[in-house]
């Protein structure tokens, strides 16, 4: 039981270390044409928005939907980040775990 625990303990040190090296990865999504640009970690979570070409700034419907896609494609490439940390992260623990329920 002792064994498990810290088994536990382990993993979980493991993913907060993980969590803590996707804070300070940046991924970046484009709206199509470049228009606007939004800065995300990889946390999913969004860092900033840039409005690249201004003259996007008179009409409101194309800047949110310029928004709305630069930051899906951000979210997007995020997720992918995250995923392959997250696979990265467990299978290098799963030797170590392989014993915890048997």
């Amino acid at each position: 039981m002792f064994d498990m625990m810290k088994k536990l303990q382990a993993a979980k040190a493991e993913m907060d270390k993980i969590k803590a090296r996707l804070e300070t990865i940046a991924v970046e999504g484009v709206s199509p044409e470049g228009k606007v640009k939004v800065t995300c970690n990889g946390n999913r979570v969004i860092k900033g928005i840039e409005v690249v070409d201004t003259t996007i700034l008179t009409d409101k419907k194309m800047l949110e939907d310029c928004t709305l896609m630069a930051t899906n494609d951000a979210l997007n490439k995020a997720e992918k980040v995250n995923e392959t940390e997250m696979k990265s992260a467990a299978s290098s623990m799963m030797p170590g775990m392989g014993n915890m329920f048997g």
